[in-house]
């Protein structure tokens, strides 16, 4: 057992290394959504609170190497973490939750995935009350398939202000990020949508065409077009 399985079971909490190996991605991919996390709420009140860093030890084919890892801690911790892997990997979400519960309650395991699931979604409404949840991924915007309200409203002949103000109507947009337009998380979970990084770190919105075609629909409904 390495030494980061022992911190876990003795000090109640999760690295950013666990979170690697448990969304099966790179620990530097991960401590780099990390770092972009925080670093937004740093900027602009939002998403995550920076987390300690401590030197763990890694054993990798009998070798021993030092990583530096971030650790998630208590409550607030846990939070964050489980809003690091929602970024990530959504699927996980379920999982990382479930670990949790296995670390405080250890005597008292889900007795099946349904039940992991339901604290993940209980986890989530936590997460929807505390702050915006923005789907960011570690990649910049990506134009060749997603669409902003600029190119939306060209295809009808309608700015993107006026595409907006209708678009606030049908409850598309959140206002907890100031500055920004953000989607609303229905939005997003149906696929309509994605939050994307510009190089300047701001979220910016982007239509999927899925979503450019239910913007059509709806403005077809409307009487609009």
């Amino acid at each position: 057992m390495n030494m980061i399985a022992q911190f876990n079971q003795k000090e109640n909490s999760m690295t950013s290394l666990d979170i690697s190996e448990l969304v099966q991605s790179r620990h530097d991919d991960v401590k780099r959504s990390i770092e972009r996390l925080f670093t937004a709420n740093e900027k602009r009140n939002a998403v995550i609170a920076r987390p300690p860093m401590a030197v763990m030890v890694k054993t990798v084919h009998g070798r021993n190497y030092e990583t530096e890892v971030y650790v998630f801690s208590g409550e607030q911790g846990k939070l964050d973490s489980i809003t690091v892997v929602a970024q990530l990997c959504p699927e996980f979400t379920a999982a990382l939750v479930k670990r949790w519960y296995e670390l405080e309650n250890q005597q008292q395991l889900p007795q099946s995935f349904a039940e992991a699931l339901q604290l993940a979604a209980d986890q989530a409404k936590q997460l929807e009350l505390q702050a915006p949840k923005v789907n960011f991924y570690d990649q910049l915007v990506d134009r060749t398939a997603l669409m902003n309200a600029t190119q939306v409203g060209q295809k009808i002949s309608m700015s993107a202000q006026k595409l907006n103000k209708i678009l606030d109507t049908l409850n598309v947009y959140s206002h907890a990020v100031k500055r920004s337009r953000v989607f609303k998380q229905w939005f997003i979970d149906q696929g309509l949508g994605e939050l994307k990084e510009t190089e300047l770190g701001y979220p910016q919105a982007m239509f999927t065409t899925k979503g450019e075609q239910w913007v059509f629909e709806q403005l077809t409904n409307e009487g609009v077009i």
